[in-house]
């Protein structure tokens, strides 16, 4: 595991993992890694219907995320310089497992393998979840037009295998701290203490992992 802080924000659409990334970048001085999202010329197509344009939407996401992921290697954290994202390449394979064929799934992920065989792991994970209520309502206030035609039955389906992923996660690879919070109970953007919280968290995980290194 790399010694540079390298931090990702995960969960579901809507739980405020870019906004979230962006505060910890700005309190820490870290650099900020954000996906690729409105480029991508399928994602409207996507949730209008899913199974007749999923595989090409992972393809992007994915290729994107490879390219992004190997900038950031390069330029910053083979230069020591921390980095926060607010994403990780894993969440493909949620999203891949979730919406792709078996047939179209065994390509995607010998694909996926392949390109991830050697780029960096996170060494924290700040983890935020959300009732589907709460995410419906975040998804509706950013009013992104591509997402208007998102299913809440989707939605609902990506929570939970979000929530079993990261449990899956926790127990492969217990060296890797993951801070959990509920976007339900706080507010990190218009509550301060709620922000400040989050940071302490942050702080004192990081603090924890440099002095047993």
């Amino acid at each position: 595991m790399i010694n540079t802080p390298f931090i990702t924000v995960e969960g579901p659409i809507g739980v405020g993992k870019t906004s979230l990334a962006k505060a910890i970048s700005e309190h820490f001085k870290f650099a900020l890694l954000k996906e690729i999202v409105d480029e991508n010329p399928f994602l409207g197509k996507f949730y209008e219907n899913i199974d007749e344009w999923s595989f090409q939407t992972e393809m992007f996401f994915l290729c994107n995320r490879y390219k992004q992921l190997e900038d950031i290697e390069m330029n910053f954290l083979a230069n020591n310089q921390a980095v926060v994202a607010d994403y990780h390449i894993f969440k493909n394979l949620i999203f891949a497992q979730r919406t792709l064929k078996n047939r179209q799934y065994e390509k995607y992920l010998n694909i996926f393998n392949i390109l991830t065989a050697d780029m960096p792991n996170p060494n924290m994970v700040v983890y935020l979840d959300a009732s589907l209520e709460t995410l419906l309502k975040r998804i509706g206030k950013r009013g992104r037009d591509f997402e208007k035609n998102i299913s809440p039955i989707y939605l609902e389906q990506l929570t939970i295998d979000y929530q079993h992923f990261m449990a899956t996660f926790e127990e492969q690879h217990p060296d890797i701290p993951v801070l959990r919070f509920s976007g339900d109970e706080i507010d990190f953007i218009e509550n301060k203490e709620d922000r400040s919280m989050i940071m302490t968290h942050i702080e004192n995980a990081l603090l924890k992992r440099s002095i047993y290194e």
